[in-house]
């Protein structure tokens, strides 16, 4: 049975996201809010909790995985990141887009997309996202709530309690959420690439 929180969205109690992150430290599954949507998340570095996220989610390890960052800083460790891209990345974040970039050695290679080496990353505009990524001190390994069959994100937490409670093992109740897609903009050539377009505004990309 799944830990419920009911978490302030715009004053998250600390509490409550320190009890989160113990769950996540020791291998569990949450779902948190994000300013896109409900997502999945888990520790960087376990390999089982991973394999739950797939299975609920029911994609394959090829699918592009998100990390989810606090910061630019955080985000500099483990994407390789030229000075034009900082500078374009610094005036449009936090905000709903996800960054493809090249990885670093301190990605484990099962979240590295296997030919080009590159990584989904995000930092997100939405406090009880950002609450968690500072208590846990480091980045979390994310895929957006869409369930099998589904083309968008789960928005209503009572719903997925009653749908998910046995498969994860938190779940962050920080409201009802109508989820719409990240911006999705791909730096691992030499220009951007959109991806795909959605809530995240695309001009300062072209």
């Amino acid at each position: 049975m799944s830990q419920f929180f009911y978490v302030h969205p715009d004053n998250p109690q600390q509490r409550l996201i320190k009890q989160a992150v113990q769950i996540i430290k020791q291998g569990g599954v949450v779902i948190y809010p994000t300013d896109s949507g409900y997502a999945l998340g888990c520790h960087l570095g376990d390999k089982t909790a991973l394999e739950r996220i797939l299975q609920i989610r029911q994609i394959s390890g090829e699918h592009h995985l998100t990390l989810m960052c606090k910061d630019l800083s955080e985000l500099s460790v483990y994407a390789k990141v030229e000075n034009t891209v900082f500078r374009l990345l610094k005036n449009n974040t936090p905000g709903a887009y996800t960054f493809i970039l090249r990885g670093t050695k301190e990605v484990p290679k099962r979240l590295l997309n296997e030919k080009k080496k590159t990584i989904g990353l995000r930092i997100p505009d939405h406090k009880i996202a950002q609450a968690l990524l500072a208590e846990l001190g480091e980045p979390l390994m994310s895929s957006s709530l869409i369930l099998p069959g589904c083309d968008v994100t789960e928005s209503d937490p009572e719903d997925m309690r009653e749908q998910l409670e046995k498969q994860v093992d938190c779940i962050l109740h920080g409201g009802v959420i109508a989820g719409t897609p990240t911006t999705v903009i791909d730096f691992s050539d030499e220009a951007p690439v959109i991806v795909r377009e959605g809530a995240g505004d695309v001009r300062p990309f072209q």
